[in-house]
């Protein structure tokens, strides 16, 4: 199994808008093969608090004009990792800090990559794994 067309649509929806808003490291798996419960992880980091915040409604507000609400969101008061549900797609907007110490490329490493469009990373970095 692979991920659903609708899951990448959401993923690349969500990671153009996380790198408007400047989101650093972006990173989509593949994690159907794994899990049963969603299709792909999308992963990326900022610098600060406050950032991790822009990030999260930048994905909300596109997701939104696309008539998608997250069932759920885990996250937001501390600001440092906010998880935001798609069903299809979860989406982990994390501090850089806590990108580092949890690693979540590491533990879903099995997943595959899914190749975002160019624009997504032209102005940030991206992982190498």
């Amino acid at each position: 199994m692979t991920a659903s067309p609708r899951a990448l649509e959401l993923a690349i929806a969500a990671a153009e808008a996380a790198s408007d808003k400047l989101a650093e490291d972006i990173v989509a798996l593949d994690v159907s093969e794994t899990l049963v419960i969603t299709d792909v992880f999308l992963l990326c980091s900022a610098s600060n608090d406050r950032q991790v915040k822009a990030i999260v409604d930048g994905i909300e507000a596109r997701l939104d004009e696309m008539d998608i609400d997250p069932v759920r969101r885990e996250g937001e008061r501390e600001g440092r990792w906010v998880l935001l549900d798609y069903i299809d797609l979860v989406v982990h907007v994390q501090h850089s800090e806590e990108r580092s110490y949890y690693g979540l490329e590491r533990l879903w490493k099995d997943g595959a990559r899914i190749e975002l469009p160019a624009h997504v990373h032209a102005a940030h970095g991206s992982r190498d794994a």
